[in-house]
């Protein structure tokens, strides 16, 4: 069975956030599925080197402004389509913005442009490869399902997924017929969301299968209160909807073989963690204490994902004693708030802005907790990481942070199935709680060592959602035979 992937990123090429590791880490645990992928993604500069003796497969005269090509080729031990278009994709800055971090204005035409060479390729536009599935992935792909099914005839069948509903591609009606898009198409059953084109919207309107990345995000996202104005549609797809949690790469994140860490560890080794802790406070500038409680941050700098609140709980969190190393960047103001927590508490707080692939790898092997408190969070990863190094995360209870931890409550503690710390609701004051909780549990050798033993041997990889996407590609298949 052949499925081709849509998306704007994909790691380890070109990433900014998590969508880019789903769609580099599924393709390799479908495989074992018998489901055979192959990803259709946009020709940055990274994946035009990477992708250097291509084939090229198909050629545009004229692709939304210029000419375009689709090469086709392995790299990186994936199986890939690269959508070389340079008037579209050779830009600087980053993949969405410019250097100034202002969206570029053609956005619309250039994951219109991946949108229509995946509908293309999924009519059969290159010679020996037919899909049997086209799997779109978040906005940038959302129009891939009304190009197939506007065009009418033979048609793979389409799975869209949402990876943040928050990132929805919203642009002028103005652009309908720009965007290769009848007229038909601009009403409240099609395209149009809130007077313009919802590229986002689009594909939940005419994909045949929605997922998303966690099962509590799936049913959040369809109130008022999470679906951001997009809950009425999913409610009324809500049949064809399915939450399936995300994954990790395990041979990427694994703490025994990683070659990121100074010293590798397992939960049969779980004693060489003391080394990375202490290797990270010296890279941070921590006081080499090993009895303080050592949190970690390895995060976007953002509103949605609390860090204002953890400002907020920092006195708490200093004044029990504890430390934090915090890695992101963001909201200047965020930024500004932990540089300036970072000069008031020398020793105990340590700051880089930024990202720093090794040192994310050295705060989940080194940190004795990870805080991970969003205000909303379709699934997260840095979750999933922290359990598999050892980092006993604590997390609000929302999305997939709500599904893939444990509270250690009275009752799970006593039970010995505890991973970690939930709170809720996401505010300060019960932030701060979780923070004196987790001082708590510390401060209990035998409960704490049996909490990372159960994140260690938690199953965070990509074996059950693999089943589940290949599932619904089959089903997809058969209904379309």
């Amino acid at each position: 069975m052949r499925v081709l992937s849509v998306a704007s990123e994909i790691f380890p090429l070109v990433k900014t956030g998590g969508l880019a590791d789903v769609a580099g880490a599924l393709p390799g645990a479908l495989a074992r599925e018998g489901i055979a992928v192959r990803s259709l993604v946009p020709g940055y500069p990274a994946l035009l080197s990477a992708s250097e003796g291509f084939e090229a497969v198909y050629s545009y005269d004229n692709l939304f402004g210029g000419p375009a090509q689709v090469l086709s080729g392995t790299a990186v031990g994936l199986d890939l389509f690269v959508l070389n278009a340079p008037h579209l994709f050779v830009r600087p800055g980053g993949l969405y913005g410019d250097a100034g971090g202002r969206d570029l204005p053609d956005n619309a035409q250039r994951f219109a442009a991946l949108a229509w060479a995946a509908a293309e390729i999924g009519r059969g536009l290159v010679p020996g490869f037919a899909p049997d599935v086209v799997h779109a992935h978040d906005w940038q792909a959302g129009l891939a399902p009304p190009y197939l099914r506007l065009a009418g005839g033979p048609r793979p069948g389409v799975v869209m997924t949402i990876h943040n509903l928050s990132h929805q591609g919203a642009f002028p009606a103005g652009l309908l017929a720009a965007l290769r898009l009848p007229p038909s198409a601009l009403a409240v059953e099609g395209v149009e969301y809130y007077g313009g084109i919802g590229f986002l919207k689009a594909g939940l309107y005419y994909a045949d299968r929605i997922t998303t990345v966690s099962p509590t995000y799936a049913a959040e996202i369809q109130t008022p209160e999470g679906g951001m104005s997009l809950d009425g549609l999913l409610r009324t797809r809500a049949s064809v909807l399915s939450g399936i949690l995300n994954g990790i790469d395990e041979t990427v994140w694994n703490p025994a073989s990683d070659p990121l860490v100074p010293a590798p560890f397992s939960a049969r080794q779980p004693r060489r963690r003391r080394l990375n802790k202490a290797a990270l406070q010296e890279r941070l500038g921590l006081d080499g204490d090993p009895t303080a409680l050592l949190f970690g941050v390895v995060s976007r700098l953002s509103w949605q994902k609390g860090l204002d609140l953890l400002i907020e709980a920092l006195p708490v969190l200093i004044g029990a004693g504890a430390q934090l190393a915090l890695l992101g960047s963001g909201e200047p103001t965020l930024e500004r708030g932990f540089a300036a927590a970072a000069d008031a508490h020398p020793g105990r707080v340590g700051v880089d802005f930024g990202y720093d692939e090794a040192l994310a790898h050295l705060i989940q092997a080194g940190s004795d907790a990870l805080l991970v408190p969003s205000r909303f969070e379709p699934c997260g990863l840095t979750q999933l990481c922290a359990l598999r190094y050892g980092s006993v995360p604590v997390v609000s209870r929302v999305g997939g942070l709500a599904d893939t931890i444990i509270d250690a409550n009275e009752m799970a503690t006593a039970a010995g199935v505890a991973t970690g710390v939930q709170f809720n609701p996401v505010d300060r004051d019960m932030l701060k709680a979780a923070i004196n909780r987790t001082q708590t549990l510390w401060r209990n050798p035998k409960d704490w060592s049996r909490m990372q033993a159960n994140g260690m041997r938690s199953d965070v990889g990509w074996g059950r959602p693999a089943r589940r996407y290949a599932e619904i590609y089959r089903g997809l298949a058969q209904n379309s035979a």
